[in-house]
């Protein structure tokens, strides 16, 4: 396949500003990845040719984690010394195929100082549309701000919306952007009359949100979201619909963690 230099200089010139702690750089260039008319990389085949059912990229392993190597124009290709094919491909399709496998992207590993890596977190903020996911690393803690109110009238809503399992909540500091409080709903399907109801109950309590107070909401089956991961992993539940009914309490007694081993 031919390469555009203009194509690729969108790219090698976002990929030259990132440095360890530019997280705006960093941010540029995912940007421009996403982007199909600027973000085509050069995706190193070790098995196979372009276009064909065998294609197959290659692998390398930096930090115990998956890449997929690439670089970033004709001139780079031939600096790297790859003898094997490859296959010129938009950033936007190469985050949808590797993401769902835990496996990043890795620009230019030839260059001086090893290239740079793209996780595969970050290749699915690309694939699912940058703004609609936190730049990483995300700093997550059990959120410090006393919003009795809004947890109670959550959890009251919650009890009247039969397809709502259980809320977690989270205070999330993205790398680039405003903190933010999330709110894990964990339902019990994903039919759209449970969406709608689901909706309806997070819009009926955001009255008692306080003013320039960001809420956000993550789906808990998204096995992919590391809001969603931390949740599961490092909190429980603020309301929970089954223990409520073992204890056979009424659900809006209150707020905040339940006893320990009432799950």
């Amino acid at each position: 396949m031919s390469a555009s230099g203009t194509t690729a200089g969108h790219v090698e010139q976002m990929l030259r500003q990132v440095t360890p702690g530019r997280y705006d750089a960093y941010e540029a260039l995912l940007r421009t990845l996403a982007t199909p008319s600027t973000g085509q990389v050069w995706m190193l085949l070790w098995h196979g040719q372009a276009g064909s059912p065998d294609a197959q990229y290659g692998h390398m392993e930096v930090g115990g984690h998956g890449y997929a190597p690439c670089v970033t124009s004709a001139q780079e290709l031939s600096a790297s010394g790859w003898m094997r094919s490859y296959e010129v491909v938009d950033g936007l399709d190469v985050a949808r195929t590797l993401y769902p496998d835990h496996y990043g992207l890795w620009l230019n590993p030839h260059a001086p100082g090893g290239g740079v890596g793209i996780p595969w977190l970050d290749l699915r903020r690309i694939a699912a549309g940058l703004d609609r996911q936190p730049a990483g690393p995300l700093r997550l803690s059990e959120p410090a701000l006393e919003l009795p109110q809004f947890y109670a009238l959550l959890s009251q809503a919650a009890h009247r919306t039969p397809a709502l399992r259980s809320l977690r909540r989270a205070w999330v500091q993205p790398a680039v952007g405003a903190p933010y409080l999330a709110i894990g709903l964990d339902v019990y399907d994903t039919s759209p009359a449970a969406v709608d109801a689901v909706r309806a109950m997070m819009q009926q309590s955001m009255a008692a949100v306080p003013d320039g107070l960001p809420v956000s909401t993550v789906v808990m089956s998204d096995e992919f979201d590391p809001v969603v991961m931390w949740l599961r992993a490092r909190t429980r539940p603020f309301y929970d619909r089954e223990a409520h009914a073992v204890a056979g309490s009424p659900a809006a007694a209150g707020y905040g963690y339940p006893p320990a081993g009432g799950h």
